[in-house]
């Protein structure tokens, strides 16, 4: 597809300027999603696997695989038809990768609404959660496997394995005043970041880049992962529920030390301390606690602080980018690190 119409309609978020770039790419990667989804012995796959995939999703994590992989000159022009198709075959396990750590987040999490829906776990039940997002992440291994690239099998078989030590690392941090920034910071390059590197450092491996180049887009990756995880975690606690997909204060209601709580914690008095001790380590929540945790993390600059965080990431990711080809898609990602940390402006 030709870039030039993409490049000149600035006036579109960069998220839909990808989404315009791609059209072609991601209509087959949506159709290898498609097939590979199916199950000829047991319905209910397909059924709870369409639920979250057609729910509306942005696809980005597939998109910085196409995207990586076209801006380090993939595919090449004398490449045979089963090695231009790789890269959609990666993009599909990618997110077939993130919509496993969904499925099983919402059970872990015990939540129930997804992207403005219900969740698969409310509508059907755990078991099938946790039953079907293992079926995706065998689909995904068994994709990652075609291309026949050693290299990107290792990296996309580590983030899959980064990505379940961040969540039981969450679990285990979870409800602990004595989490720190650091902790956060490693539940965070596992839950979220480790997927976004692994998108964006595959998509240049596939193309055969050079290790610089390689390297700048796993760190462009990691740097806006990470941007995009402080954002979410800050719209919990002022986003509208139709931009976040959720209820605001969730993240509240179900004790999680997010960054904006691990702020105000570090500077609370004795009584904040007692307050915090009570509605997140004890869960003993009342009506107005949230408002009370709201004033309390506004007193101490703590929303503040983490937002600063998040603008440094995007920056990092940004600079990344900085010795890549110039190319419009360069442009472009540059934006999108941008376009995560605007929704907390």
């Amino acid at each position: 597809m030709k870039m030039d119409g993409a490049a000149k309609n600035v006036n579109q978020n960069p998220q839909d300027r990808l989404a315009e770039y791609f059209a072609r790419d991601m209509a087959a990667v949506n159709g290898i999603i498609r097939s590979r989804m199916s199950s000829e012995h047991a319905p209910r796959i397909p059924e709870v696997t369409a639920h979250l995939i057609e729910a509306g999703g942005k696809r980005i994590r597939p998109m910085l695989v196409l995207a990586a992989a076209h801006l380090c000159g993939y595919p090449q022009e004398d490449a045979d038809e089963g090695a231009r198709q790789d890269h959609l075959k990666l993009a599909a396990t990618v997110e077939f990768i993130h919509t496993a750590t969904l499925l099983h987040d919402d059970v872990v999490d015990e939540s129930r609404q997804r992207r403005g829906r219900p969740t698969a776990n409310l509508l059907w039940d755990n078991k099938s959660s946790v039953l079907v997002g293992d079926y995706l992440l065998a689909r995904a291994f068994q994709l990652m496997v075609e291309p026949g690239n050693l290299r990107v099998l290792d990296i996309l078989a580590n983030a899959s394995a980064t990505i379940a030590e961040g969540e039981v690392l969450q679990l285990t941090a979870a409800q602990d005043l004595a989490t720190t920034e650091e902790t956060y910071l490693k539940v965070v390059r596992g839950k979220t970041a480790a997927l976004f590197s692994a998108a964006t450092e595959s998509g240049a491996v596939i193309a055969g880049a050079d290790e610089d180049r390689v390297r700048a887009l796993f760190t462009y990756g990691d740097a806006l992962g990470i941007a995009f995880q402080i954002a979410d975690d800050l719209l919990d606690y002022g986003g509208a529920s139709a931009v976040i997909g959720k209820n605001v204060g969730d993240d509240f209601r179900e004790r999680k030390l997010t960054l904006p709580l691990i702020k105000a914690i570090a500077k609370a008095d004795a009584e904040e301390r007692a307050f915090w001790a009570r509605v997140i380590e004890k869960g003993d929540q009342a009506p107005g606690d949230l408002e009370q945790a709201l004033a309390i993390m506004a007193r101490h600059g703590a929303l503040e602080a983490a937002r600063a965080d998040a603008l440094g990431w995007a920056g990092a990711a940004k600079a990344a980018l900085a010795d890549l080809p110039d190319h419009p898609l360069r442009a472009t990602l540059a934006d999108l690190a941008d376009y995560v940390v605007a929704r907390i402006a």
